[in-house]
């Protein structure tokens, strides 16, 4: 039995009602239709089931013909629906909400094409928040800003850069771990 790990999808049970508690333990992972055991999963957090309609196939008549539930269960990280909003920033806006803020200012350049950006908004979003009143967070894609990135030499992205006083202060380039960003930004507070 040859399986790809992309997504997991769970089928509908008695015993899976909703969101995990963050101390539930996943002892193990049973074949579909065997009921068999294949493998164990260590302890997960942060993760939660969405219900979803299997489409309708072959397969999912074949599976109702035999019994078998075709509603599934997807386990998504709890994370994406969590993630703090942070607001963009344009050309049109550059000036105004980064060059003239009296405090510093974090921007992030993005896309919405590049994985690591993805993964570090949820950090931005913290950090937003942890430094709300001393920083201004703000986030620049840098498909529809070209201008701007271009101005500022980004040529990988995420890019984050603290500006203050309307300078360029520091940059750190990738998916980088919140400690640095902090280390980064406590600088210039």
């Amino acid at each position: 039995m040859a399986a790809v790990l992309e997504s997991v999808t769970v089928p509908r049970s008695s015993s899976f009602t909703g969101s995990l508690p963050s101390s539930t333990k996943v002892s193990s992972v049973r074949a579909l239709c065997s009921g068999q055991r294949i493998g164990s999963l260590p302890e997960f957090r942060g993760l939660k089931l969405h219900s979803r309609r299997l489409s309708r196939s072959s397969a999912s008549v074949s599976l109702k013909n035999a019994g078998i539930s075709t509603r599934a269960r997807r386990i998504v990280s709890e994370a994406q629906e969590t993630a703090l909003d942070v607001p963009a920033v344009t050309e049109e806006t550059w000036k105004s909400l980064v060059l003239d803020c009296d405090l510093p200012v974090l921007v992030e350049f993005w896309a919405p094409w590049c994985g690591p950006c993805r993964m570090i908004h949820p950090i931005i979003g913290e950090l937003s928040k942890q430094y709300a009143g001393k920083m201004k967070c703000y986030k620049l894609n840098t498909d529809e800003c070209h201008p701007v990135a271009t101005q500022y030499g980004i040529r990988s992205i995420p890019t984050i850069i603290i500006f203050k006083d309307g300078e360029k202060k520091d940059t750190v380039i990738g998916a980088v771990p919140k400690s640095t960003l902090t280390a980064s930004i406590e600088k210039f507070l």
